[in-house]
């Protein structure tokens, strides 16, 4: 077996990386593209086993993911998927670092989050590529000595032959190029005395374990430039999960038992405002808005989307891009219901169809906006309603930016926590806080009960003094009512 060393470096024109390609990343990021995409990443960035990798000064978020790494041997130009494993040489280890802190600088690119000096490890053994099967190889990576990654490439998304044959339909791929095929599911987060450890391994063939250790940075970036900036929604990103990045799950995502989302479908969002103010809550109704389909019903729990008024010179490095309105697309789960913060602004729209489509396919039972739609008639004909305030054909850059998901909200003048409960039906929308739920779907049971037995009673010409509500003696007769229907 040959090892990797600095001519093998130095031949490396291009360093390109796949975004999703393992079954088991897609699943962890929610989504599962249809096509392959790649970045590019600089062939300074690239270092041999046993090198160290700093990570910037102000960063917190450097994440590594363990990739199979694929070089080139003779010139791929416009090859056929049959015929592009023949232009790959070596097939290697690879680690694609890059800081979270950065992503938001980078629209896309990856060059400031993913391309500094020494953030694509590589190596240290070669395995010829034609002495392996390209679905028969195994990937794994260690994390201060823990397994943390273990993955095949027998299931791919995007096998490497269709990775070499589409790239090369617009670009020449040439010797000692390297093509980073994509990270399994377990990439997370690597601090400061840490050591990294990724080994690809074929049959009885081994890459030996790239080795990268991890320094802390002393020379903070330079105030003319992008500054380090992690939020919640990085954090998560970069550990693969909230439980991961030692974030509270929020206190209502389990609320929501099938049973309860049942009962609460059951009864009316006037039922419910009326126990709601016996309780003292006034305020938790998103009052002003138009359902696309007025007469459904609508239960779920909320995720939350806050717009800030645009302002050019910070719409550049928030609005463009992955952006937090197409995260909080991108991340809404079944059933859950995506509410928007746009301040009641109808002079642009805050989601379009392809958004608003990609929500409903994600199984989101609802959009919320309290600002307009564009594309109307096309979200309108959608299964998924969407509550808005109305249509505008104007994008959202007109007034809005896309700040932050999951946080506390205002819309339709009322405040909105992720994982508070939504109810809505032709009457309005209902805020209900999730620790209330139980009990007041249980005394909204009883209380819809009673006013079924008052609606017969006016129905057979009954009064309503002392019926509504109900004195004494009428209260006598419910209770026979009531065990009459039970008997029968």
């Amino acid at each position: 077996m040959e090892l990797l060393d600095d001519g093998v470096l130095a031949a490396a024109r291009k360093v390109i990386a796949v975004h999703i390609n393992y079954p088991s990343r897609a699943a962890q990021r929610g989504r599962t593209p249809e096509q392959p995409s790649y970045f590019l990443k600089p062939s300074s960035s690239l270092s041999l086993t046993g090198s160290a990798v700093e990570r910037p000064s102000g960063c917190e978020l450097l994440g590594f993911e363990g990739e199979i790494a694929l070089i080139i041997g003779t010139p791929a130009r416009r090859v056929s998927p049959d015929t592009a494993w023949s232009h790959v040489r070596w097939v290697t280890a690879a680690n694609d670092l890059g800081v979270y802190d950065l992503r938001y600088a980078d629209k896309g690119s990856n060059l400031r989050s993913k391309g500094g000096d020494g953030f694509t490890p590589v190596g240290p053994g070669l395995l010829p590529a034609d002495a392996v099967d390209p679905a028969a190889l195994r990937i794994r990576t260690w994390h201060n000595g823990a397994l943390v990654q273990d993955d095949t490439t027998a299931d791919l998304l995007f096998p490497f032959a269709r990775l070499i044959a589409d790239l090369s339909q617009l670009l020449t791929l040439e010797p000692g190029d390297m093509v980073l095929t994509g990270t399994p599911a377990g990439a997370s987060v690597a601090g400061p005395g840490d050591l990294l450890e990724i080994e690809v391994t074929a049959g009885g063939l081994s890459t030996g374990r790239l080795a990268t250790t991890v320094n802390e940075g002393t020379t903070p970036l330079a105030a003319f430039g992008a500054r380090p900036k992690a939020d919640d929604a990085q954090r998560e990103e970069a550990y693969g999960s909230r439980e991961a990045a030692g974030l509270p799950t929020p206190v209502s995502m389990d609320v929501l038992t099938p049973a309860l989302k049942a009962t609460l479908e059951s009864v009316s969002t006037a039922t419910l405002s009326s126990l709601l103010r016996r309780r003292g809550l006034n305020n938790v109704s998103i009052d002003g808005l138009t359902s696309t389909q007025p007469g459904r019903r609508v239960v779920g729990l909320a995720r939350t989307l806050r717009f800030v008024p645009n302002r050019e010179d910070l719409f550049s490095a928030h609005g463009a891009g992955y952006n937090a309105q197409k995260r909080a697309i991108d991340t809404v789960g079944e059933g859950e219901i995506l509410v928007m913060e746009a301040r009641g602004e109808k002079g642009t729209g805050t989601v379009g169809d392809i958004l608003a489509l990609r929500a409903q396919v994600r199984g989101a039972a609802a959009i919320i906006t309290d600002g307009g739609v564009r594309d109307f008639a096309a979200v309108a004909a959608m299964d998924m309603p969407t509550f808005y305030a109305n249509p505008h054909p104007a994008v959202l850059g007109r007034r809005h930016i896309p700040w932050d998901t999951d946080v506390t909200i205002a819309c339709g003048g009322t405040t909105v926590q992720p994982g508070d409960i939504i109810v809505a039906d032709a009457d309005g929308i209902l805020v209900i806080p999730p620790a209330l739920a139980p009990d007041l779907a249980a005394d909204a049971v009883v209380q819809e009960r009673e006013e079924t037995f008052i609606a017969e009673m006016v129905a057979d010409g009954h009064g309503v003094d002392g019926l509504y509500p109900m004195d004494a003696a009428w209260r006598q007769r419910y209770d026979q009512w009531r065990e009459r229907r039970t008997d029968g």
